[in-house]
């Protein structure tokens, strides 16, 4: 049996081709070539176009299907992973009616803070687990009260994932845990929040009726499937956020497990079965692909915005574009653990929820033009980056989730020594590197949901793990001594 797995990214859209039987990658690719661009017409603003998304589903299906040399009609069923917390507005046709306004998007803050106090905490954090926040409730909120002639015609509005469903299947839908990452579940009431829709004025009617993360959900239309080159009427049976699928790609699904991501942001996903939640928002609690009311099953996330992208733009800032990040990570390699004085915060894309909502905007400290090079910059950006995660999981601490091993698929950042070795020295955890990606993960779960396997274990077959990184007891004072400046420089740059 074959599934067929996607992972729609803000960066790009990736396909992957699972041989269940064997848990074999048949194929996988990408569209674009290049980082699909972010718009942003104002400071803390980020919007892509929906049909760029689907322009892009289009090129990788066909790419992915050529590669493995398949009959599409060989394809069982179909997962879909998407970037959490955007907003899709959509005419009474199904059209979107602006560009979507994505998960880094900072503009619904203030929009979410009044929510938080008009509802009350104890109300917000006892019912949603989070704040209103930043996320999809309060943005189209925002769209509400800025765009009120456009407001007026949108008859649904959807996630990301969503939508790209939609365009395949002709059936609006979406699930508990895509409701819970735009604080639309009523966890006290085990329904959707219609307190904050009534409090934001939003009519029930435009949210898009619930089907469950793992079942059939809707089956290709015959124009969609043409368009793909794929077999009319193949099942679409999963659909999960980027987080709860990377962590099912992982095989974390029960308490105590820690999934974590470095791509273009940075998350670590640790599972609850108790409704935790933190007071101040800064990491949030949703429901998990598992979560059942019977049987919770609550994601505790910690988002890191600026992760992989402070990467790419110190590699495009020191006119490296053309070098690899291979040779970066060599450079950075050789210079000492501390990266000799300079201090990287990468927070420069967006409002961080672990600062509480702020945008402080991305700061390199302690530079001298004697003495430093590309390569401390290099390994800067990847310590600042893993002493974000720290400062994070530090959070998390409080909550009860208290990591000794952390799964990760072995992409992106994770792909980085200096990475994974100041991630383990600074935070005293033992990292495992697995042979899965997010359209991997949604292959599976295409898997589980259309019954083709017996049991969640067989969907695992051929998940490995392909490296460990132990924390370095020698290294650890320096890592505790650059965490520390690193920590104060943070602290300087708050507001009070």
């Amino acid at each position: 049996m074959i599934t067929l797995g996607y992972d729609i990214g803000s960066s790009s859209i990736k396909a992957a081709l699972l041989q269940v039987d064997t848990g074999e990658t048949m194929a996988a690719a990408f569209s674009p070539r290049t980082e699909l661009p972010i718009m942003a017409k104002r400071a803390g603003w980020a919007e892509q176009d929906p049909e760029v998304w689907w322009a892009h589903v289009v090129l990788a299906t066909r790419e992915v299907v050529r590669s493995a040399r398949i009959d599409p009609a060989a394809i069982t069923a179909i997962g879909i992973s998407y970037q959490m917390h955007g907003l899709v507005v959509l005419d009474a046709a199904h059209r979107p009616l602006r560009p979507a306004i994505i998960w880094c998007d900072s503009r619904a803050v203030s929009t979410g803070e009044e929510a938080f106090r008009a509802l009350g905490p104890q109300r917000c954090l006892s019912s949603l687990l989070n704040s209103p926040g930043n996320f999809t409730a309060s943005k189209l909120a925002w769209v509400r009260r800025h765009e009120p002639e456009l407001f007026s015609k949108i008859a649904r509005f959807m996630l990301p994932g969503d939508y790209v469903a939609l365009r395949m299947t002709g059936e609006p839908a979406t699930t508990v845990s895509g409701l819970s990452e735009g604080t639309l579940w009523d966890f006290s009431a085990h329904q959707p929040a219609g307190f904050l829709l009534e409090h934001y004025g939003i009519d029930p009617s435009v949210m898009a009726p619930l089907t469950p993360t793992f079942g059939v959900q809707g089956k290709l239309r015959a124009a969609a499937a043409q368009e793909l080159g794929l077999g009319a009427g193949t099942p679409v049976t999963y659909r999960a956020g980027d987080q709860p699928n990377n962590a099912l790609s992982l095989r974390v699904l029960e308490p105590g497990e820690i999934a974590a991501t470095a791509g273009t942001s940075g998350v670590v996903y640790g599972i609850s079965d108790t409704y935790q939640f933190d007071p101040a928002s800064r990491v949030n609690s949703f429901a998990h692909v598992n979560h059942a009311s019977t049987a919770p099953r609550i994601g505790i996330l910690l988002c890191i915005n600026g992760t992989g992208i402070s990467n790419s733009w110190v590699r495009k800032a020191t006119g490296a574009g053309s070098e690899s990040y291979e040779s970066m990570n060599a450079l950075a390699h050789a210079v000492r653990v501390g990266s000799e004085g300079v201090v990287v915060l990468p927070f420069g894309n967006g409002a961080e929820r672990m600062l509480g909502n702020r945008d402080v905007g991305a700061q390199i400290l302690g530079l001298n033009f004697n003495m430093h090079t590309s390569a401390h910059l290099y390994r800067a950006v990847q310590e600042g980056v893993a002493f974000a995660f720290r400062y994070g999981m530090d959070i998390m601490k409080t909550l009860g989730v208290h990591p000794s091993v952390i799964r990760a698929g072995s992409a992106n950042l994770f792909l980085s020594p200096v990475f994974c070795e100041a991630l383990a020295g600074v935070s005293d955890v033992t990292i495992e590197l697995y042979n899965t990606d997010g359209a991997l993960g949604a292959a599976r779960g295409a898997a589980i949901g259309a019954g083709i396997v017996r049991s969640g274990d067989d969907a695992f077959e051929g998940l490995k793990c392909v490296a460990t990184v132990a924390p370095a007891s020698q290294l650890r004072p320096a890592y505790e001594e650059a965490y520390g400046h690193w920590s104060a420089a943070l602290a300087r740059a708050l507001p009070a």
